[in-house]
């Protein structure tokens, strides 16, 4: 009975953790299912669209709490507080996103942008060269970004 118990114990610790499995009143966080990411990220793609930036922000953070190399979420967390005036937090969660998949385009369209609205032009350029890299025939993260360098009244020294 005893070795059932402790069979039992060790079995809750490996499969929950040690605060979940023994600490009353806790819950544990399992990950989404890959189709409860893609749900939430719709969700908070409607919340963006609609500028709402805050409950986007609480939408994503959820998921990466529970799905924390979802680089998707970053980037939406880091376009969400970037749209918020929040470029420390913005710029943190793009460069989580670029972490996990360096070849985001979305993201390194979006970091690009913030480093053209915190007056960080040659940084942008350099991201701006990795976008045009990645999409040597073109491709809509490139041409936005180039559109962001055309609205910022200056012309790129990388390649167009």
């Amino acid at each position: 009975m005893r070795a059932r118990i402790a069979t039992a114990m060790v079995a809750s610790f490996l499969a929950f953790g040690a605060g979940g499995a023994f600490a009353a009143g806790t819950t544990t966080t399992t990950a989404l299912t890959p189709v409860e990411v893609r749900t939430q990220l719709a969700s908070a793609e409607a919340l963006i669209r609609k500028k709402s930036y805050s409950d986007a922000i609480e939408v994503l953070n959820g998921i990466v709490e529970t799905n924390p190399r979802e680089a998707d979420a970053y980037n939406f967390l880091g376009y969400s507080y970037r749209k918020s005036k929040d470029y420390s937090r913005a710029e943190r969660n793009y460069k989580r996103a670029l972490r996990l998949n360096p070849e985001h385009k979305g993201a390194l369209e979006y970091v690009g942008e913030l480093y053209l609205e915190t007056d960080r032009r040659p940084k942008a350029e350099e991201t701006l060269a990795k976008l045009e890299k990645l999409c040597p025939t073109g491709c809509e993260e490139l041409d936005d970004l180039r559109q962001a360098f055309a609205s910022d009244g200056q012309t790129s020294k990388a390649n167009w």
